[in-house]
């Protein structure tokens, strides 16, 4: 069971991850040319390839409570961010994440950039920069999820899973990913590295959880339904009238 939440986890992350890369690949090709943003891409992944290939190793190496404690408190740290980013989203204190938006203004961006050469560096700096940003943190995602449990490569089919689930989707719509309810990724993706984050980092500090990994599941029960309870209290303090003071 908990092999599967791994793979999930990693899945669901490294897509929210690519669909935004794959955005900024879309209008790079699309508005200045495939072949330079293709080495822009290709030369990220040969970067990212290096990090996780000379991370693996080394934190295969390290003590495996300690590794959890740290682990566990970076990823609580960063799940209880996106989670935080959802539920201001859901609850309508922030504008929802729009694709379409930021795939118009990257294509607006780069045809005022000027002529294409043969060879577009702009295009292939732009690329680059999205693949690898984007790709560093599908990177962390899988060396330290699967560092944890001394399992990468079962991260890395999490994240190759969606690699190729949105390669497959961005090949049939051939523009942003609007039909992917991103906003709803993101939701799930903070419930996950919360739950994964307070479950290693309690592990890594000695803590026993009843059950085994099965608690893992009641961790996630629990910070969904905190989540919305929070979403249901903002919403309606939010729609309260304002009370005069004088």
């Amino acid at each position: 069971m908990h092999s599967v939440l791994l793979v999930l986890a990693a899945f669901l992350a490294s897509a929210v991850e690519m669909v935004e890369a794959l955005t900024i690949v879309l209008a790079v090709g699309v508005t200045r040319g495939w072949r330079s943003a293709g080495w822009g891409v290709a030369a990220a992944l040969g970067g990212l390839t290096v990090i996780v290939a000379g991370l693996g190793p080394a934190l295969a190496n390290l003590p495996i409570d300690s590794l959890r404690l740290v682990v566990g408190t970076v990823l609580l740290v960063f799940g209880l961010q996106w989670l935080r980013k959802a539920i201001l989203r859901a609850s309508g204190l922030k504008a929802l994440h729009d694709e379409e938006a930021i795939y118009s203004a990257e294509v607006a961006l780069l045809r005022a950039s000027g002529e294409r050469p043969q060879h577009d560096w702009y295009a292939f700096t732009v690329a680059f920069k999205g693949v690898f940003l984007e790709g560093l943190e599908v990177a962390f995602i899988v060396v330290t999820f699967g560092g944890a449990q001394r399992n990468v490569g079962l991260a890395a089919v999490g994240a190759a899973a969606a690699l190729v689930v949105v390669l497959i989707a961005g090949i049939i719509v051939h523009a942003p990913l609007t039909r992917v309810p991103e906003n709803t990724l993101k939701f799930g993706v903070g419930v996950m590295l919360t739950s994964f984050g307070l479950f290693w980092s309690a592990e890594g500090a000695g803590v026993a959880w009843p059950g085994g990994d099965v608690s893992l599941l009641g961790l996630i029960v629990f910070v969904v339904v905190l989540a919305f309870g929070i979403v249901a209290l903002v919403r309606r303090t939010s729609s309260l009238p304002e009370v005069a003071t004088s």
